[in-house]
């Protein structure tokens, strides 16, 4: 199951870096996941200050 980025997302850019395949980009209000690329390894979970992405 791949991993979104919920709204409590505060465009931090901590996630982005953390990415083994690259899925996370910034969108039009803060980052997003392309779910077709997560792998769900948990990577971007792992380091986000508010624990914005959740597994869908």
């Amino acid at each position: 199951m791949a991993y979104v980025i919920t709204d409590d997302c505060i465009s931090c850019g901590a996630c982005e870096p953390e990415c083994p395949v690259g899925a996370i980009s910034m969108g039009d209000d803060h980052y997003q996941i392309n779910a077709d690329e997560c792998i769900s390894c948990g990577a971007c979970a792992g380091v986000c200050p508010v624990g914005a992405p959740k597994e869908a």
